[in-house]
C-alpha cells in the first residue's frame, strides 16, 4: 500500500475506534439486560463448575470395551462443544466410570445432554393419543356432571313457566310469581326429576375408560394378542395389542417421571411420551433407523426450490450408505399411506385423523422420548433416495439448532446411570489469574520502557498501538463468551501475555524498516510508504505461521492446551488488524505534525541519529524541494544546460573552450546527482 492510496490516514483511525467503541456499548447494552457480562467467563480451573460422574451399562448386558467408552466420551464432548460450552473436561475414571466437569453454572439442557444415555432412532408412528385415559375420564365426568346441571336448570326453568301461565287474571299476579318460585326451587332440588333421572349418574374410573377405548373387538376383555392387518411392515398394525393400547391409556406423559427417558428395544413397538412435556402420547413400531446412520445434520433458514431464502427454520440431515437405503424404504411405505389416507377422506370413508393418516408419520425419539413426529410434504411423491432430508415444523431458531445438535451427536454405544453430581471448586482459582494479569502488566511496562528508550517518539505509536490491541483483544474474548459460550482459562491468560510479544515483533519489523529507508537518504514520506511496502509481506507471513500452529494446536489438543491455542489465534487476528487499520495509518498521520515531518532528534526519525550520510540526506532535501514547488529537478536540469549551451555559442573561441571544459565538468557531475535522483 502506497501513500498516495492512504490519502485519509485520520478516517481509517477514527472507523477503527468507532467499531471498538460500538462493540464495548453492545457488551454494556448486553449486561445491563442480563445476557451477558463485562468479564469473560472463566474456565473449571478458576471458577469451578459442576462434575457429573457416569455408570455405563448396556441394554443386553454385553461387556463393555475401552473402544465403546472411548466413543462414548467423544460423542459427549461433541455434544457439550454443540451446546457453547468451552474448556470443559471429560474423562475416564478409574474402570468404566465417566467423568464430566463443566464450568460455571451450565443449563439443565445441556446437563440433560450428559444425563442422558440418548440412544436415537427413527420409528414409525402408529397410533397418536393426544391424552391419557384419566384425562378422558376425568372430561367424562365433567361432561355428565354438565349435562345433570344443564337438565336441572331446563326442569325448573319450565316448572315456572307452567306456574307462571296458570295465572288467569292480572290481579294474581303476585301469587302467580311465588307459585313460579316455589315451583322452581322444588324443581332444581329434587333429585327426582324426570329430565335429570334420565341422565347416567355415575362416575367411570381411567381404568374403566381405558378398557373401553382399547377394546378395539368390542368383548369386554384387554387381550395381548397382536391385532388383524393386512401389511406385515413396520407400520402394520400386527405390531399393536389391545394390552399395549390400555397401557398406552394409562400412561401420564405430564408426569416428571415419564419423562426422564429409559433405554428401549429397538426391535418391537413401544410407548413414548412428547418430550416437551405436551402430554401427547405415542405408540410406535419397531426402530427403522438408527441415529448412528446420520452422517450430518444443521440447521438453517429454509430456501425454496427456486432459489430463495425464507424466514423458516429448518433442520437439514444426510444419512451415511446404511441409511440413505434405510430412509428410502421408509419414504416409500410412509408415503403410500399417506396417499392411502388422502383418497379414503376424499372418499369419505376415513378423516384426517384416522389410523391411516397417523401411519403416515415417523417420529425421531431420543432416549425413548419423542422429539417430534413428523410426516411428508404433499409435493414429496416418490422415495428419497439420495439421503438427504429437511425437516419443517415452525421451528424457532434456538429449537432448530438444539435439534440439529441431538441428531448430530443423539446416538451413544451405551446407556448411562448418574453415579453422582456435585458442585466443585477451582483448582487455582482467582489468586492465579491475578498473579498472571500482573506479570502482563509488568511485561506491558517493560515494553513501554525499551520502546520509549529504542525508539523515542515512535515509542507513542507503538504503545497506542499495543492499547489498541489490548482493547480490541479484550472486547473479542468478551463477545466469544457471550456468543458461543468461550470460557478463560488460565491457559488461555498465557496466550494472551504471548500475544504481547507477537505485537511487538510486528512494531519492531515495521519501524526497523522504516528507519531503514531513512538512513538511505529518503524522506520520512518515502521512507515510512517504502519501509511499509517491505514490512508488510513480512508480518503477513509471520502472523499466518503463528495463526496456523495456533489453528493445529487447537484441533490436536484438549483442556487448557487448547484454550491456549485459541487465545493465540484470536491474538494474531487482532495484531494483524491493528497493525494494518491503525499502526501504519497512525504513522502516515503523525508526519503532518513538524515534531515527526521534519525528523525532530527525539522523534526517532531523526536522519542523523540514525547515521544517514549527508550527501544522501541533501538529496532527499532536493527531492522535497522540487516536490513541493511542483517540478522536476531533472527537467529543471536540463533548462539550465540548455540555457548554458546558448551562451558558450555567443563567447569567443578561447574562452569557449576554457567554459566548455568547466561545463562539462559540471555536466557530467549534474548527470551522476539526475541519475541517483532518478534511481531515488
Amino acid at each position: 500500500m502506497s501513500s498516495n492510496k492512504l490519502k485519509h490516514p485520520g478516517r481509517r483511525l477514527l472507523a477503527l475506534l468507532l467499531v471498538i467503541v460500538l462493540g464495548y456499548v453492545a457488551l454494556a447494552v448486553g449486561t445491563a439486560t442480563g445476557r451477558t457480562q463485562m468479564t469473560p467467563g472463566l474456565a473449571l480451573d478458576l471458577e469451578g463448575g459442576t462434575q457429573i460422574i457416569l455408570t455405563p451399562t448396556t441394554s443386553d448386558g454385553s461387556e463393555i470395551t475401552d473402544e465403546d467408552l472411548d466413543q462414548a466420551i467423544e460423542i459427549i464432548r461433541q455434544r457439550v462443544d454443540a451446546t457453547g460450552v468451552s474448556e470443559a473436561q471429560i474423562s475416564r475414571q478409574g474402570g468404566n466410570n465417566i467423568m464430566v466437569s463443566l464450568p460455571g453454572t451450565p443449563s439443565e439442557e445441556t446437563l440433560d445432554l450428559v444425563r442422558t444415555s440418548a440412544v436415537l432412532y427413527f420409528r414409525p408412528v402408529l397410533r397418536i393419543l393426544q391424552a391419557g385415559a384419566a384425562t378422558y375420564a376425568e372430561a367424562q365426568n365433567n361432561y355428565v356432571s354438565s349435562l345433570a346441571s344443564a337438565a336441572a336448570t331446563d326442569a325448573a326453568t319450565d316448572a315456572a313457566t307452567e306456574a307462571a301461565t296458570d295465572a288467569e287474571t292480572e290481579a294474581a299476579t303476585d301469587a302467580a310469581t311465588d307459585a313460579a318460585t316455589d315451583a322452581a326451587t322444588d324443581a332444581a332440588t329434587d333429585p327426582a326429576t324426570d329430565a335429570a333421572t334420565a341422565l347416567p349418574t355415575e362416575t367411570v374410573t381411567a381404568e374403566e375408560m381405558a378398557t373401553t377405548l382399547a377394546d378395539v373387538n368390542g368383548d369386554g376383555t384387554i387381550s395381548p394378542d397382536p391385532l388383524e392387518s393386512t401389511s406385515d411392515d413396520h407400520s402394520s398394525d400386527a405390531w399393536l395389542s389391545e394390552q399395549l393400547i390400555y397401557d398406552a391409556y394409562m400412561t401420564d406423559c405430564t408426569a416428571a417421571d415419564s419423562l426422564t427417558g429409559e433405554a428401549q428395544d429397538p426391535e418391537s413397538a413401544v410407548i413414548s411420551c412428547a418430550r416437551d412435556g405436551s402430554g401427547t402420547i405415542y405408540i410406535l413400531g419397531p426402530a427403522d433407523i438408527a441415529g448412528t446412520d446420520i452422517a450430518s445434520a444443521s440447521s438453517g433458514l429454509e430456501t425454496t426450490s427456486q432459489g430463495t431464502t425464507t424466514n423458516n427454520w429448518v433442520v437439514s440431515l444426510e444419512f451415511n450408505e446404511a441409511g440413505t437405503k434405510a430412509f428410502a424404504d421408509v419414504s416409500e411405505r410412509l408415503i403410500a399411506y399417506r396417499d392411502a389416507a388422502s383418497a379414503a377422506a376424499a372418499t369419505g370413508t376415513s378423516d384426517a385423523g384416522s389410523a391411516d393418516s397417523q401411519k403416515a408419520q415417523f417420529a425421531i425419539v431420543l432416549d425413548g422420548l419423542t422429539i417430534m413426529s413428523s410426516g411428508f410434504n404433499p409435493d414429496v411423491t416418490t422415495a428419497i433416495t439420495d439421503g438427504r432430508v429437511q425437516i419443517s415444523g415452525s421451528f424457532t431458531q434456538a429449537q432448530a439448532n438444539t435439534l440439529a445438535n441431538q441428531l448430530s451427536f443423539g446416538s451413544l454405544p451405551l446407556s448411562f446411570t448418574v453415579q453422582s453430581e456435585q458442585r466443585i471448586s477451582a483448582t487455582l482459582g482467582t489468586e492465579q489469574l491475578r498473579n498472571g494479569l500482573i506479570a502482563g502488566l509488568i511485561g506491558f511496562f517493560l515494553i513501554v520502557v525499551y520502546l520509549a528508550w529504542q525508539y523515542r517518539g515512535l515509542g507513542v505509536v507503538a504503545v497506542a498501538s499495543l492499547l489498541v490491541a489490548a482493547a480490541g483483544t479484550y472486547l473479542v474474548i468478551a463477545l466469544l463468551s457471550w456468543s458461543m459460550g468461550y470460557r478463560l482459562s488460565l491457559a488461555g491468560v498465557a496466550g494472551l501475555i504471548i500475544a504481547i510479544g507477537i505485537t511487538m515483533d510486528s512494531f519492531i519489523v515495521y519501524f526497523e524498516r522504516v528507519r531503514d529507508e531513512v538512513r538511505n537518504g529518503r524522506t520520512l514520506v518515502a521512507a515510512v510508504d517504502e519501509g511499509w511496502q517491505h514490512a508488510r509481506r513480512t508480518i503477513i507471513v509471520s502472523d499466518s505461521v503463528n495463526l496456523l500452529a495456533a489453528v493445529v494446536l487447537y484441533f490436536l489438543a484438549v483442556g487448557g492446551v487448547q484454550g491456549f491455542a485459541f487465545t493465540l489465534g484470536v491474538t494474531t487476528v487482532v495484531d494483524l488488524a491493528v497493525i494494518i487499520l491503525f499502526t501504519h495509518p497512525m504513522m502516515v498521520w503523525i508526519l503532518r505534525f513538524r515534531f515527526f515531518g521534519e525528523g525532530h532528534r527525539l522523534s526517532g526519525l531523526d536522519p542523523e541519529h540514525l547515521g544517514a550520510r549527508s550527501r544522501s540526506a541533501y538529496r532527499g532535501g532536493l527531492l522535497a524541494t522540487a516536490a513541493a514547488s511542483g517540478g522536476s529537478l531533472a527537467r529543471r536540469r536540463a533548462q539550465e544546460r540548455r540555457a548554458q549551451e546558448r551562451a558558450d555559442a555567443d563567447a569567443p573561441q578561447g574562452e569557449d573552450q576554457n567554459r566548455t571544459v568547466a561545463v562539462d565538468g559540471v555536466d557530467d557531475a549534474e548527470d551522476k546527482s539526475e541519475k541517483e535522483n532518478e534511481q531515488a
